[in-house]
């Protein structure tokens, strides 16, 4: 074979060699893309479910809450309220209108039994408690003024521990309406007021609360609701 002849027998199978290495590298290429995509859609498939999974049960969970908020909850007690002028001072609020059917054996003090505290509605002063959260009591006849904005307001018993405690402070942020302080002589851990209505609940986990706080919240029980909940404190 001639010089010329090899030099071009060399030239084709390089050729050929280099066209076989690009298809080589073009399959890899295909398999890495198929292999990326697959990793890509498992893991959007791991965070899309779980996801969607979430929202649905959240979902069901606030339809559940909105089912037992359209009507009076369990346990709850309507209370007349026969004034609601401001006045300076302190106001007497009744504090015993009817015996509790069992007392409480967290308390301490018999004479405590039955009180119905705190109260849920009556004179109050001119200005509202800010709403939120409060780890130090605060004055009823602010607060009373909150109930008539449309507030709700979550007594509890000094000592509630830490779990409970920051659970109502997240309950507090989250509802701009919501007022939370520790009361002295509750009938029960947890009271729950707006105006014209209470609730006593044995923890912050009782699954009334939640009903109670959308049922009551800017409710139409309130006769202002809308206006502001800020004034003293906070």
């Amino acid at each position: 074979m001639s010089p010329d002849g090899k030099r071009s027998n060399d030239r084709a199978a390089r050729k050929e060699r280099l066209l076989q290495l690009q298809a080589a590298q073009r399959r890899a290429e295909r398999r890495r893309t198929v292999l990326i995509v697959g990793i890509v859609a498992a893991t959007l498939l791991a965070l899309i479910i779980p996801t969607v999974v979430i929202l649905t049960n959240e979902q069901r969970r606030n339809d559940a809450v909105e089912a037992v908020a359209s009507a009076p909850i369990e346990g709850e007690q309507e209370l007349p309220v026969s004034a609601a002028t401001h006045v300076e001072g302190e106001v007497q609020y009744a504090d015993v209108t009817q015996p509790t059917a069992e007392p409480t054996p967290a308390l301490e003090d018999p004479a405590e039994q039955g009180r119905l505290l705190p109260p849920v509605g009556g004179d109050h002063d001119p200005l509202p408690q800010t709403c939120g959260f409060y780890s130090e009591p605060i004055r009823d006849e602010n607060a009373v003024h909150s109930l008539e904005h449309g507030a709700v307001w979550i007594a509890y018993r000094p000592g509630l521990g830490d779990a409970g405690a920051e659970r109502l402070r997240v309950l507090a942020d989250a509802n701009p309406y919501l007022l939370v302080s520790p009361y002295e002589g509750l009938a029960a851990p947890l009271v729950a007021t707006a105006w014209g209505v209470r609730l006593e609940l044995p923890s912050v986990d009782d699954a009334r609360l939640e009903p109670f706080l959308t049922r009551y919240l800017q409710g139409e029980q309130a006769p202002e609701p809308g206006a502001s909940c800020e004034g003293v404190g906070g």
